[in-house]
């Protein structure tokens, strides 16, 4: 059992994340039985685990990494690394050149193909092999500017870990079954955008490809579940109010010159539409394929753990 003077030890946290007091309840019975089936996965390999949380926009993925990865260390002694697929965007300009190439949708950020898998492999390799000694550097992205962050302001992990924590929106997601799923669009922007289908085509080869064998490498797989596709344009847009917030600025339209790219609200619903067609898809298969599923409800709050007992059953 976790030891409740640690737990304490959160606070500084949960003030960090402007989070309420009834937080320490979502820890207590949501993050703590999570990082107990960590770390007796840890034990059990003896050896690096690489645990994937899934989780639409907005469902407060990085907040629940943030926190397992604490308890993980503080309470479990687990030494913990983890980054985030956003940290492996592909640079801007390399999105631009896939605009310019392949299809002018990919200048945007989220679906499979704008991400530097290798990079992401390459964290992941030097993570599992490093010595008491080494420093493996871990790529961060700078949203509010749209392109990754420069090498040296790349924080350092130091020594090998016992858990590795990878999260992102389509961790895990599965490409499309069929031709004929990829040939009707599910929103405007595919109808207006994508006429031939040439974006979605690259989406899913690509996700049928490297992504595939990145997430086929995963121990466990943890779901945060969003109810509907409706909150999680409702909650992205609340994260790009409260990105606004923290840089100071009001929206600046995303593509206007200056350190700052904050999206209107307008903005925010177009964007979402690039993650839509893989969104629908993993609220609809995933929660049978994850090893742990979370509810996420429509006040954010977390339900309590789901884990996986044996094929099909889930208690």
């Amino acid at each position: 059992m976790a030891d409740q003077q640690r737990l304490k030890n959160l606070q500084p946290l949960m003030d960090q994340e402007s989070l309420p007091p009834s937080y320490v309840r979502t820890v207590e019975q949501t993050i703590v039985p999570l990082a107990e089936h960590v770390q007796v996965l840890a034990r059990a390999k003896k050896r690096p685990v690489l645990i994937g949380i899934h989780g639409a926009q907005g469902t407060g993925k990085s907040t629940l990494t943030l926190f397992l990865k604490e308890i993980l260390h503080d309470v479990f002694d687990c030494r913990t690394a983890s980054f985030s697929l956003d940290d492996i965007y592909l640079t801007r300009a390399e999105r631009e050149h896939l605009a310019e190439t392949v299809h002018p949708l990919l200048v945007t950020r989220g679906v499979p193909g704008t991400h530097d898998i290798a990079l992401g492999q390459k964290v992941i390799d030097q993570l599992m092999k490093a010595g008491a000694s080494d420093h493996t550097p871990v790529p961060t992205f700078d949203k509010s500017m749209d392109d990754r962050s420069p090498r040296a302001l790349w924080p350092e992990f130091e020594g090998r870990p016992d858990v590795v924590l990878v999260e992102g929106w389509c961790v895990a997601a599965n490409p499309a079954k069929d031709a004929a799923e990829l040939a009707a669009p599910v929103n405007s922007l595919e109808r207006e955008e994508d006429l031939q289908g040439i974006w979605r085509q690259y989406v899913d080869d690509c996700l049928k490809g490297a992504y595939q064998a990145f997430f086929d490498q995963l121990d466990s797989l943890i779901m945060l579940q969003a109810p509907s596709m409706d909150c999680v344009l409702e909650w992205r847009t609340l994260q790009e109010h409260k990105l606004a917030q923290r840089q100071g600025g009001a929206p600046t339209g995303g593509s206007s010159p200056g350190p700052l790219r904050i999206m209107t609200d307008d903005q925010v619903a177009r964007f979402i539409m690039h993650y839509e067609r893989i969104t629908r898809r993993c609220l609809a298969e995933l929660p049978s394929r994850a090893d742990v599923v979370i509810e996420v409800a429509e006040d954010h709050s977390l339900g309590l753990p789901r884990f996986r007992k044996a094929e099909g059953d889930m208690s």
